[in-house]
């Protein structure tokens, strides 16, 4: 019974995002505002994660109080909703954004923080629960676009804070468990930055939010050169979403056969293999036969990374371990990856953009996991001496 809350929240979130994400450039747009400014609003988000996220999971497991973070973030989401319409002036705006990504920030790794406890021994099947936001996107997206067709952009906003307001309740039946907080106050982030292997784990998660960011942001464009229509735009989504499917529910056993980090690397390294792919892409044909490959990447790459964070971060600093993977991989990684890739667009084209974005993935892959092996030998070498 426990699962079903999870696999709610996760539903409902990401149906929340499917309601309303995909028209803010639209509604900025409308409202008369220039590149810059629509730059501005969208690309702050991930900078504030950067911050934001491990700051509040960290704060989560100081104080305990890990509903009470996580409810506040999500009343944040409601009023932003609600205010948001009523605006027209940027500065106004840009601080309603900048206030609701602070407080939004540090949700999705605390849900994955509480998942993993409570899914207990059966950790390795977190991919069944993630499964739920896949669900409730692939649902809410088809839906919001037909009431915003017939009823304006204003209903998106609506949609997105009654579907919040509900998660709200549903939030609070996650359980984080009994910490240990001596370990969560007396060391925090820094004890997981003293690690050696953990440090080398985020410096390479930054690459997943590099290549799912770019994709996300820069492939309609892309499409669009390539003399893509909307309907096969969407249909490029559709088929990235449904083969989220398989691989979130059979993750667990990936895991078992491969290991976390296994995963990870190899989901990063077809991130790469994927960028380069679109890059020979000629037609919109060849871009939906390389989403029905290359949508595995994303839930291999986040499924295998949350599972390591939780099976290395020491008691007490869970929901500190999975906020820094959030941080490194879509607060730092997706500003590199969007601004990167929006210079690389208009400079270049998309199509040498996403030769540049897999051959950038692959090189510094290859450069971190061949550093981080030769430090672990040198480390085992060591101990052997002494």
């Amino acid at each position: 019974m426990k699962k079903i809350w999870p696999f709610s929240f996760y539903f409902l979130y990401f149906a929340a995002l499917a309601s309303l994400q995909p028209f803010l450039v639209i509604y900025y747009q409308g409202l008369g505002f220039n590149g810059i400014q629509i730059g501005l609003l969208t690309g702050a988000a991930p900078l504030i994660t950067l911050v934001a996220a491990p700051f509040g999971t960290a704060l989560a497991d100081l104080t305990q109080r890990h509903k009470s973070i996580m409810g506040l973030g999500l009343v944040s989401a409601v009023i932003m909703a609600w205010a948001l319409p009523a605006l027209t002036s940027f500065a106004a705006i840009f601080a309603l954004i900048g206030l609701y990504n602070i407080f939004m920030a540090p949700v999705g790794s605390l849900a994955d923080s509480a998942t993993m406890t409570m899914l207990g021994k059966e950790r390795t099947k977190y991919g069944r629960i993630r499964l739920g936001g896949t669900f409730g996107w692939g649902m809410f997206a088809p839906i919001a676009g037909l009431f915003v067709q017939n009823y304006g952009l204003k209903i998106a906003f609506w949609m997105f804070a009654v579907i919040s307001l509900i998660n709200l309740f549903v939030s609070q039946k996650f359980d984080y468990g009994k910490q240990d907080e001596q370990t969560s106050s007396k060391g925090g982030i820094w004890m997981l930055l003293q690690n050696k292997s953990w440090v080398f784990f985020l410096v390479t998660s930054f690459l997943g939010g590099v290549g799912a960011f770019s994709v996300a942001s820069y492939l309609y464009p892309y499409m669009a050169e390539l003399g893509a229509t909307e309907t096969q735009m969407g249909i490029a989504s559709l088929i990235a979403t449904l083969t989220e499917i398989p691989i979130f529910f059979f993750g667990h056993h990936l895991i078992k056969r491969f290991t976390s980090h296994s995963l990870f690397i190899a989901a990063l390294a077809m991130m790469g293999v994927r960028s380069l792919l679109f890059a020979a892409a000629a037609t919109p044909l060849t871009v939906f036969a390389i989403q029905a490959l290359g949508g595995m990447m994303f839930p291999a790459m986040w499924l295998a990374g949350v599972t390591y964070t939780d099976e290395n971060a020491p008691d007490g600093l869970k929901s500190t371990a999975q906020g820094l993977f959030g941080a490194a991989s879509f607060g730092f990684g997706a500003a590199v990856g969007g601004f990167i890739g929006g210079v690389l667009l208009e400079s270049i084209g998309g199509q040498s953009m996403f030769f540049v974005l897999g051959v950038l993935i692959l090189v510094l892959l290859a450069l971190f996991e061949t550093t981080r092996r030769l430090v672990s030998a040198r480390a085992i070498s060591q101990i052997d001496t002494v």
